[in-house]
């Protein structure tokens, strides 16, 4: 299993259009094969010192059963559409694709 979290950094003013688009989205990656789980997520807003403060990104957390379904993920004509629909809303995405440690305890999942 491979865990994605995709930082996309929006142009100000535009997180929720962007938004939108990815809820349009949602449920057509969700019946991907391989795909376990897709979730948007946003900076929580806290005044506290020790907390990075992005408000112009969106947080993508994703699971994917393979690296194959990830690569066929990227390759379908609906992601293709979203990236078109999307990019003159966006200045950066970056993609971190990470696994467990060998041997790692894995927890219970509390969500």
């Amino acid at each position: 299993m491979l865990t994605v979290v995709a930082e996309i950094c929006v142009k100000p003013g535009r997180r929720e259009a962007v938004l939108a688009a990815i809820d349009d989205l949602m449920p057509i990656v969700l019946g991907e094969e391989g795909c376990r789980k897709y979730q948007a997520l946003v900076d929580h807003q806290a005044q506290v010192p020790w907390k990075q403060n992005l408000p112009n990104s969106i947080f993508m957390l994703e699971y994917w059963e393979s690296l194959r379904h990830l690569e066929q993920h990227q390759q379908q004509a609906h992601m293709e559409a979203h990236r078109e629909r999307i990019k003159d809303d966006v200045l950066d995405v970056k993609i971190f694709v990470m696994e467990k440690p060998a041997g790692a305890v894995t927890e219970p999942d509390v969500l």
